[in-house]
């Protein structure tokens, strides 16, 4: 099963109010942690450490006091000048120089951690964590070398010093998206690498887990190298098969829902609907088990309700099959099993949005709905201090008139409700307690229906314009994650939901406990193929298909992942290094590395340089002259220059 890490919310430019320190949220084997901790990275964890705090020690210096953000975000920062990037990048020397990248997000997360704490230095702290940011992308998109980018600087795992231990050995790759370091995420070369894993391109070191390497068969052309189990362990194609379960899951609900069985017994349709409940109610219980509370996210607690209706309906409907047929308790129990069942149909469909978060239009759209449920937090808080105040006056005045009528805790819960709702009824309070039950009332009413959900509409308005403002930025770390859960310490053997029972019952229990693990490896690779037969079949063409792309690429000297575009054909042609044109238009593009002062105030600049060098010039000549001169004097003969002297 896949294990889940501790979660790390990071602050980008728009959410740094969301940012909680030392949480992490990606999977982690936690079996394998002593395997991860002893792993050879090249560089220790104090060596690690002292480059950080050199990277720290350059980042304060070049923003000793407040500055605006553009200055340091500008692509031609004043700032971050080619200098210090430079500088940032040789920090490490030769021999260290590939954990670069990793440190300067290890100082992004203290200098987060230091404007929480130091809140009179917030402002400088956060503008120093973008500064971090911007340094790696910098380096990023600057490293020509792709193999040395992606097994170097990103995806090999590093450790450094906390709290005087040594931290899990972790990539930048992974540490950028349990940071939620947008900036980062958003560079070119850190997209591209997430590309290559989620493709299977890059896959994780079979001998050593804790290394990534190219795919050793990406260039094969050959179909049947290609279907092999362990190509389910790429990204793409877990992804597709969960969203084709989700879907058969989807199906199977609708067919059970609408061909009720009146006598009570389950169907074929509701049987299997059961047996793939239980593969995902053990799937998260694993999970769970491994990880702990910190697994916990919306989407678990989400499916954990959905699972627990469907439990309740099951347990219902066994209730209901115990009870003698044409009975009243029997229909009684069906009934209500079909109620529950019907009752998670709106929880059925939004569960698929949870595996369409890789389309563009629906990630968008769930990260702007995530921000959006943690605003209301703040809306709740105040909403259920106010509400238990009114709550205990109103149940105060019924009190009161207890002796002359009987309790009304039911009619006061109910127009509470209704006012929240926005549907308020004034004309039952006219004989409550008068006149405090209606004066209460209307106040009630205005602070919910005026004050509290006005502010709620705000919050969800500021929501809504931080996250499309960065709705690019946000998307790519969403897709980021999601490639990351699947990467991250995937499964030996991966058994997908529900897949997982055949592991369960049929290999683990009966097998693993007494075969070698040679043999238990081959009896898993042979499930694995039979189960996911037409997936391999399909994942083979796909990766074939890219295996000519590549080959094709790298005879035309390109990289693997370029596609030939339509403006692209006339390339050979088009010898633009060798023409005029390249020359005319050298003359007129302006220079956007400087604005328009700066390009004046140089030109003047040169001009006076100029004049000086004419000035020194003409000095020069004359002085010269004055020389040819007295010369021509001392070889004058005296009778000669005696007439002109007189």
């Amino acid at each position: 099963m896949v294990d889940m890490h501790k979660l790390i919310y990071g602050v980008s430019r728009n959410h740094r109010r969301s940012y909680t320190p030392r949480r992490h949220v990606l999977p982690r084997a936690r079996s394998s942690h002593n395997l991860m901790e002893d792993a050879p990275t090249g560089i220790d964890a104090k060596t690690v450490t002292l480059i950080s705090m050199r990277i720290k020690y350059l980042v304060e210096e070049t923003i000793p006091c407040e500055l605006e953000e553009d200055q340091i975000i500008k692509p031609h920062s004043p700032i971050l000048t080619s200098k210090v990037i430079e500088l940032c990048r040789n920090a490490g020397g030769e021999e260290s120089g590939s954990c670069v990248i990793y440190c300067l997000l290890v100082c992004l997360e203290w200098f987060r951690w230091q404007s929480l704490k130091e809140l009179y230095d917030a402002d400088l702290g956060q503008l120093r964590a973008v500064a971090c940011q911007m340094l790696a992308k910098h380096i990023i998109e600057s490293t020509d070398d792709q193999e040395y980018l992606f097994q170097e600087l990103l995806v090999k795992r590093f450790c450094h010093l906390q709290n005087g231990e040594t931290t899990d050995p972790m990539s930048a790759i992974e540490r950028a998206v349990d940071l939620h370091a947008l900036e980062i995420i958003g560079s070119s070369g850190y997209q591209k690498c997430i590309k290559y894993l989620w493709n299977g391109w890059i896959i994780q070191d079979e001998h050593d887990p804790t290394h990534f390497v190219f795919y050793d068969k990406l260039t094969s052309v050959n179909y049947w190298t290609h279907v092999h189990p362990d190509r389910l362990k790429a990204p793409v194609y877990q992804n597709a098969f969960q969203m084709f379960v989700s879907f058969i899951y989807l199906g199977l609900y609708t067919a059970a829902i609408n061909t009720v069985n009146p006598d009570g017994d389950i169907d074929i349709v509701e049987g299997i609907l059961y047996v793939f409940t239980l593969g995902f109610v053990m799937d998260e219980a694993a999970k769970f088990w491994k990880v702990g509370r910190w697994y916990l996210g919306f989407w678990n607690v989400f499916n954990c309700i959905l699972y627990v209706l469907l439990s309740v309906s099951f347990v219902l409907r066994c209730i209901a099959l115990s009870e003698p047929r044409d009975t009243a308790e029997r229909d009684r129990f069906n009934v209500l099993s079909y109620n529950f069942l019907a009752f998670s149909a709106p929880m059925f469909w939004c569960r698929v949005l949870l595996y369409l978060d890789s389309f563009r239009i629906f990630g968008a759209m769930l990260v702007i709905l995530k921000q959006m449920f943690q605003e209301t937090f703040i809306f709740f808080s105040l909403l259920i201090i106010i509400m238990v105040g009114f709550l205990q006056a109103f149940i105060g005045l019924d009190n009161t008139d207890a002796e002359t009528a009987p309790p009304m805790t039911g009619f006061i819960f109910r127009t509470m409700a209704n006012a929240l709702l926005q549907s308020p009824d004034f004309g039952s309070f006219d004989k409550f307690s008068p006149p405090f039950g209606m004066i209460l009332y209307y106040i009630f009413t205005f602070v919910i229906m005026v004050l509290l959900l006005n502010i709620l509409i705000a919050l969800f308005n500021s929501a809504y314009e931080d996250i499309t403002g960065n709705a690019i930025d946000e998307y790519m770390a969403l897709f980021a994650q999601k490639t990351m859960q699947f990467v991250r310490a995937p499964d030996e053997n991966v058994f997908l939901a529900p897949f997982n029972l055949i592991e369960v019952f049929c290999l683990i229990i009966p097998c693993e406990w007494w075969m070698s693990r040679k043999q238990y490896a081959k009896l898993n690779d042979r499930v694995l193929s039979i189960c996911y037969l037409p997936l391999l079949f399909i994942s083979a063409s796909i990766d074939v298909r890219y295996a000519r792309k590549i080959v094709h690429n790298r005879a035309h000297n390109q990289a693997d992942d370029d596609e030939r575009e339509e403006w692209e054909e006339l390339d050979s042609r088009a010898d633009f290094e060798n023409s005029e044109w390249k020359e005319k238009v050298k003359n007129v593009v302006p220079n956007v590395e400087e604005d328009v002062s700066t390009q004046e105030i140089k030109r003047v600049g040169r001009e006076l340089k100029d004049l000086m060098d004419k000035i020194e010039k003409a000095g020069l000549l004359k002085e010269r002259i004055w020389e040819e001169q007295d010369l021509l004097k001392e070889d004058t003969p005296e009778a000669i220059r005696a007439p002109d002297a007189e």
